[in-house]
């Protein structure tokens, strides 16, 4: 018996199990990713779910300014159909403003800008934000506490916010609704706090809901209706792209994402095979925290957890604070305090650790994996030697991705 998936870029496994092993795949949604993503937007735009075209709702002095959210796959094919089709409506370039994030600039996305011709580009501003500078700032209105909302200068005096982001699992600790594209994403470092707060990852009542309000409200107080939203493929690919009001997007969208990434397997695994597909934008501390999450969720207690991807980046804050303490209980204890942006990986990291045993085939030095109390796998030739001692074993598929559960749970 044997299963074969893929992780990273063009990484290969043929996973041979010994005989009588219970073997469950999941993670692989049945529709193929678009091929012209370019061409799926502009479509989306002439033909918007409850609302009217784009091209009739901006007029050519607007100061339109694209929103996008961290991670957002293939944000340049997106950029383009957008601007297209902005400039088709008698826009001036001069006047679209695209706003990404200082994360996206450090984990070296392509320049979301670049599909544009050289003559558009040059009159097309692009600005990256940074939470911790003030002079980028703006205030909003006062949230129902009393505190302010800060956001990105451009977005508050903007004429038209069109946000562009990536649909998730309503479940995830780290989704909050369509809004998030704009709010925490491009507030300032003290909002993006609250957002990181470890104990998402518990079933504690109001803490999410209280979150997504926040952003609804601050959407609201924008009068941000019309949104853009993809719902993401394996990788970098996407398998559908919509434009239109946001609540018509936000059903239309959960059917398709749940269609694509929510599934069952009869039963839990002693051993969970999870992978990570895609190139450097998907090869994340972000996301291998989700996938050792979605991983964890399937997994006997005891059992382990094998992570396949071409994880090479450095470790943040929180996760640097795990492997140099001594013990997990108090590094979660001062990342809960601390917050940095890695924080909720961190704390997803260390849960896994808490419950079963966790290796990790990546690209990084054995001896900080070893500190993280992970054991490495130098090829796959070693998770084949492992999975031969389980008899029972679940491979998950963009792991980061999907959302699976166990039926007899």
């Amino acid at each position: 018996m044997h299963a074969t998936f893929r992780f990273g870029i063009d990484g290969l496994v043929d996973l041979e199990l010994a005989n009588g092993t219970w073997l469950a795949e999941c993670g692989t949604p049945a529709e193929p990713p678009l091929e012209d993503l370019r061409a799926a937007v502009d479509a989306a735009l002439a033909e918007p779910l409850s609302y009217p075209p784009l091209a009739r709702s901006a007029t050519p002095g607007d100061r339109v300014v694209l929103v996008l959210e961290q991670a957002v796959p293939q944000a340049d094919a997106i950029v383009a159909g957008v601007v297209a089709h902005l400039m088709r409506a008698g826009v001036d370039p001069d006047g679209i403003l695209v706003l990404r994030t200082l994360a996206d600039v450090q984990a070296e996305v392509p320049d979301p800008c670049r599909l544009l011709s050289e003559a558009v580009r040059s009159r097309i501003t692009l600005l990256t934000h940074d939470p911790a500078d003030r002079q980028q700032l703006a205030y909003l209105a006062a949230a129902e506490d009393g505190t302010p909302i800060l956001l990105n200068r451009a977005i508050v005096e903007a004429d038209v916010v069109l946000p562009v982001g990536c649909l998730g699992d309503r479940r995830a600790p780290d989704y909050h609704g369509i809004y998030a594209a704009v709010y925490p994403t491009f507030s300032d470092h003290r909002t993006l706090m609250r957002f990181r707060f470890p104990d998402l990852l518990k079933p504690r009542k109001g803490l999410k809901k209280q979150l997504v309000k926040s952003c609804n409200d601050v959407g609201w107080l924008l009068g941000v209706s019309f949104t853009i939203q993809v719902v993401p493929g394996p990788g970098e690919g996407v398998l559908h792209a919509l434009a239109g009001e946001v609540g018509a997007v936000r059903r239309r969208g959960r059917k398709l994402y749940e269609r694509a990434w929510v599934g069952s397997v009869p039963r839990r695994a002693s051993l969970v095979v999870a992978a990570l597909s895609g190139g450097p934008p998907r090869q994340t501390w972000h996301d291998v925290g989700r996938a050792l999450a979605a991983a964890t969720a399937l997994v006997e207690e005891g059992g382990a957890i094998a992570l396949c991807c071409e994880l090479a980046a450095e470790p943040g804050p929180a996760v640097r604070q795990l492997a140099d303490s001594g013990s997990r209980r108090d590094a979660i204890c001062q990342i809960r305090k601390d917050r940095p942006e890695d924080a909720l990986a961190a704390a997803q990291l260390a849960d896994a650790l808490d419950r079963v045993h966790v290796y990790l085939l990546s690209r990084l030095d054995d001896a900080l994996v070893e500190q993280l109390g992970v054991v490495p796998l130098a090829r796959p030739a070693e998770l084949v030697r492992l999975a031969r001692r389980h008899s029972s074993c679940i491979v998950l598929s963009n792991a980061a991705r999907a959302t699976v559960t166990a039926e007899a749970d």
